[in-house]
Formats: structure tokens, C-alpha cells, sequence
């Protein structure tokens, strides 16, 4: 019973810190933000447009394809569906700026996606954990209660962050980095964390999860580019509609799967993309500099 307590104190506590450190994530991204960057979707309502239904509608029918084409364990399946219906994220917008993408749209579409999502992840989530459990096993989210913990730990931090932008831009623009770096150190603690608490399954687990959040990652990327493409979009937006549509917001992920869900084998699959996910920028970056010299 005494080792039960502890292992529970030590999950509550890695809870509190994942919980806090995805707020100082979003906190980082708010400080980013200004009132102009939500104005852009009347500047270029298209690519706003082509860039959000990538996101919202086509990420989550690709994730959910994925899933149920691979032969991977539930487990994996959900959490590839949390990544799924997950917004873009700051992340996202240092890829875009060094692929030489519209930093501008990148962040406008990080900025709208995840006030959207907020709406929308309690539904895919809920249809996935009802598709790929068994019976007994199901669990469901409340859609209220979803949705007011993700507004606490993405949004109201986002807007404290622009608050602080606003009134002392010189702060703001000052805590940026540490708080970008800060953020780059606390999810590879986190991944850790997983990787050790997971450790009897997590080979089995990577070698599942690595071919499909893989998959995931560079079929949306793709889908991102040459949807945009179609619709006559100029290279630099293309870019960054690309990296948005395929580039997650890992850590809301992994929140979702341990705080929300209370399973840490959900958070596989996102802990993994989320390592993969600095392979594949690296190459939408060399890509994105190609095609900036092209042009």
C-alpha cells in the first residue's frame, strides 16, 4: 500500500509539472502574439482558410486512415488520434521561419487553430477511444469538462502572454527565448518521463508508433503544400501551410493523453512524433531555403 502511495504522489506530481509546463509553453507563444496577427484572416482569408480545414477536417480523416490501415495497438491508434485533432505549435513557427515560410500566417494559423480545437478535440477523441477500445475498456471524456481544462492550460495563458506583449513589449519580447528554450528542455523531460514509465513497452510501443506518426507527419505536410499549390497560393504560405498542417503541438498531446486521459500509454505516440517531428523540419527547412533561392 505504501509503495502504491508513492508511486501515485510521484504521478500526481509529474501531472502538476506537465500541466505547468505546457502553460509556460503557451504563455511563451502568447508573448509572441499581437491583436494584428488574428486581423490577417482579411488580409488572406484563403490561405487562413485552405490552412484551417487542413488542420481541423483533414488532419484527423488522415490520422484516423492511418490508424486503422497500420496494425498498431489501441493504444498507439489513440494517441495518433489525439496528435489528430491537436493544433500547430510554437514549434511550428520556428520551422516556418527558418524554411523561409510567412512567419506571419504561421503564427496566425497556430493562434486560431488552437482557440478552434478547443471546440473540436473532445469530439475526435471521444469517437476514437469508442472506435479502437474494446467494450469494456471504453472511456469517455466530458465535452464540458474537456473543454474548460484545455481553455485553462492553452488559452487563458495565450492571452496572459498577449496582455503582457501589449503593456510591456519590451518584457515580453525579452522572456521570449528563455521561455522558448525553457519550453525545448521541459517536453524532453517530459518524453523522458514517458520513455522510463513505459519502459516495459515502450520498444514495442516506438516500433509501432515511429512508421506511423512518421506517416502522419509527412502525408499532412505534403497534403498542406500542394493543396495550397492547387488553390494558387504563392511558395512562401504554401510553406507554412505545410508545416502547420503537419506539425503538432506534441505537447498538448501528451497532455491531453496523462492529465485528461489518465494514461500515459496514450502519450507514446505523440512522445514519439514528437522526436520525429525535428527530422522531418529539418528537411521541410532545407526544402523551404530551395525554394526560396528558386524563386
Amino acid at each position: 500500500m505504501l509503495i502504491q502511495s508513492e508511486l501515485l504522489k510521484m504521478d500526481n506530481i509529474s501531472t502538476i509539472i506537465l500541466a505547468i509546463s505546457l502553460i509556460i509553453i503557451m504563455l511563451g507563444m502568447g508573448l509572441s502574439l499581437v491583436v494584428d496577427d488574428f486581423k490577417r484572416i482579411f488580409i488572406y482569408p484563403k490561405a487562413i482558410l485552405i490552412g484551417l480545414i487542413n488542420q481541423i477536417l483533414i488532419l484527423p480523416i488522415l490520422g484516423f486512415a492511418l490508424a486503422s490501415i497500420f496494425p498498431i495497438q489501441p493504444e498507439i491508434a489513440i494517441g495518433i488520434m489525439i496528435l489528430s485533432a491537436c493544433p500547430g505549435g510554437p514549434t511550428s513557427n520556428l520551422i516556418s521561419h527558418l524554411a523561409k515560410g510567412d512567419i506571419a500566417l504561421s503564427v496566425t494559423l497556430t493562434a486560431l487553430s488552437s482557440f478552434v480545437t478547443i471546440l473540436t478535440i473532445p469530439f475526435i477523441i471521444n469517437f476514437a477511444l469508442l472506435h479502437f477500445l474494446q467494450q469494456e475498456q471504453i472511456i469517455r471524456l466530458d465535452v464540458v469538462s474537456t473543454i474548460i481544462q484545455i481553455l485553462v492550460i492553452t488559452i487563458i495563458p495565450v492571452s496572459i502572454g498577449m496582455l503582457i506583449r501589449r503593456y510591456n513589449e519590451s518584457f515580453a519580447v525579452k522572456m521570449a527565448k528563455p521561455v522558448r528554450v525553457a519550453s525545448g528542455l521541459v517536453i524532453v523531460l517530459v518524453i523522458l518521463g514517458i520513455t522510463f514509465k513505459e519502459k516495459d513497452n515502450f520498444a514495442s510501443y516506438f516500433r509501432e508508433a515511429g512508421l506511423v506518426a512518421l506517416c502522419l507527419n509527412i502525408v499532412t505536410m505534403a497534403v498542406g503544400y500542394y493543396s495550397a499549390k492547387l488553390f494558387k497560393i504563392n511558395n512562401k504560405r504554401a510553406i507554412s501551410i505545410a508545416i502547420e498542417s503537419g506539425v503538432q503541438n506534441g505537447t498538448l498531446a501528451i497532455t491531453i493523453a496523462v492529465i485528461l486521459l489518465n494514461n500515459t500509454s496514450f502519450a507514446v505516440a505523440p512522445a514519439v512524433y514528437s522526436l520525429l517531428m525535428f527530422f522531418t523540419g529539418g528537411i521541410a527547412v532545407y526544402f523551404g531555403i530551395k525554394k526560396s533561392k528558386i524563386s
